[in-house]
């Protein structure tokens, strides 16, 4: 069976699943973003209920996440619904939560601290609930792919950044002394208290902001271990930046929770909370390397420069109680080296999608990860498909073009249209924002869409020195 094959069947399996589950046909049928996984989603709708529909061929990473969805939910953590799963398959349903994740939201209130503060700090209150209370009574033997965030776990991470990292980036070190400075490593991190469930991928995107509550997701990972790796997770990431002073004020925060509850010694959870960041992010960086090079995901190639400025400041600014010398100095070669610069991504600027589409089969997919962007609904304008004449034309052909542009409404509402998303382009190209999409719907998807597409498209790059991209869905098909 060839790769498109595989694609075909475990689509229709889920379009089975989503039918028999909702007892409704399919209006839509989304591919999501890939994800730095190999597992696929899918947003999937009917006439009144939606689902996510998910393929993964690692069956024990879909128990673990039916298991833990299941766990979590008991215990009061808001997390997606299992709805179905077919573990022969390797595919389930789960509830779809939309698409305003924390990334989203720190992306859009950067200037406003006060607003990202308060939100980590809702975000920190009910990690109790996930850490302490969903790890009292887990089943651990269900976690996937080890019990522990143990040894092994650590060394695999490890070794994940030396092969796919440091290697790549040209660093020189020697094998036999960093392994011993692995070995010192772990020693010291397995000092820490580990009696707790390790969310393990605790990030931005990773936490949606649904109904006015906050939910978390793609949790499949997490196992027993320290308390520290997930509040390290969240602050050091690499793509929100948070500065300096406001991962400090948000560990107290993290901390007065802890102590409130009895669950947290300071002195000693300090001792080892800058050692786990250290690991988490050597961890990020194997994925930089490994999902951004060998897999060309190229969010992962622009998390690097970010992620190597907390590198240069931790280096700057932290000592850790135990002796890495060798370790330590691969990292100070990696943040002075001239060749990391082959791990950032050219900047090529400020890229511009523009789509025709019929609301028949509803809004085009954003398939890079900003998501975003602008739809405009173009059936209240003249329509040339209601005329003979017509019909057999499209919105790139001359007729039709003639038709709308003698219409005094078109023009308002092209001129209205492109006095929004100009704002938008000028401040995209100055926060150095990479891609922005703009779609056009009606009926068909073959005349007034198509035409207002084509006159944005030409009127962008008229104005700016911008790539666009200009498609026609349904023409297309």
């Amino acid at each position: 069976m060839n790769k498109q094959e595989g694609h075909s069947i475990h689509v229709e399996n889920l379009k089975k699943m989503y039918r028999n589950w909702s007892g409704e046909e399919i209006s839509s049928f989304e591919p999501m973003p890939e994800s730095g996984s190999v597992r696929r989603y899918y947003r999937i709708a009917g006439k009144t209920r939606r689902a996510i529909g998910v393929f993964n061929p690692d069956k024990r990473e879909n128990r673990a996440f039916v298991y833990l969805s299941g766990h979590l939910k008991n215990k009061g953590v808001h997390v997606p619904e299992v709805y179905d799963e077919d573990r022969d398959k390797n595919i389930y349903l789960e509830e779809d939560l939309g698409d305003i994740l924390l990334f989203k939201y720190v992306s859009e209130n950067i200037k406003s601290k006060e607003k990202i503060i308060r939100m980590y700090q809702a975000v920190i209150e009910e990690m109790p609930r996930i850490q302490v209370d969903a790890g009292k009574d887990l089943d651990y033997s269900m976690c996937y792919p080890r019990p522990e965030f143990d040894r092994q776990s650590m060394l695999w991470d490890l070794n994940y950044f030396k092969y796919y990292f440091l290697k790549l980036a040209g660093i020189r070190f020697d094998e036999q002394e960093l392994e011993d400075d692995f070995g010192r490593f772990t020693d010291f991190l397995l000092k820490a208290d580990r009696d707790y469930f390790l969310y393990r991928d605790f990030q931005s995107r990773n936490i949606i902001l649904y109904e006015g509550n906050i939910f978390f997701i793609d949790y499949q990972g997490g196992r027993k271990g320290a308390l520290q790796y997930d509040i390290a997770s969240l602050l050091f990431e690499a793509k929100t930046g948070l500065a300096p002073e406001t991962r400090n004020e948000l560990l107290d925060c993290y901390i007065r929770v802890y102590s409130r509850k009895g669950h947290i010694n300071k002195r000693e959870f300090l001792k080892y909370f800058n050692g786990y960041a250290l690991i988490r992010m050597l961890q990020a960086f194997g994925a930089f390397g490994f999902r951004g090079y060998f897999e060309r995901k190229h969010f992962f190639l622009q998390s690097i420069p970010p992620a190597v400025k907390n590198l240069e400041w931790f280096l700057q600014h932290v000592r850790l109680d135990v002796s890495i010398p060798h370790l330590r100095n691969s990292l100070e070669q990696l943040v002075r080296s001239d060749l990391i610069k082959d791990f950032k991504e050219p900047a090529e600027g400020l890229s511009v999608s523009v789509n025709s589409f019929s609301y028949k089969k509803d809004i085009p997919a954003d398939h890079t990860g900003h998501g975003g962007g602008f739809v405009f609904d173009c059936r209240a304008l003249p329509n040339p498909g209601r005329y003979d004449q017509y019909q057999s034309f499209t919105g790139k052909d001359e007729p039709v073009i003639q038709f709308l542009k003698e219409k005094p409404e078109v023009k308002q509402f092209i001129d209205n249209v492109y006095a929004i998303i100009e704002h938008s382009l000028k401040d995209y190209g100055s926060r150095s924002f990479s891609h922005l999409m703009i779609n056009f719907g009606c009926t068909g998807g073959q005349h007034r869409s198509v035409y207002c597409a084509e006159e944005i498209s030409r009127r962008i790059q008229k104005q700016f020195k911008i790539k666009v991209i200009t498609r026609h869905r349904e023409l297309e098909e």
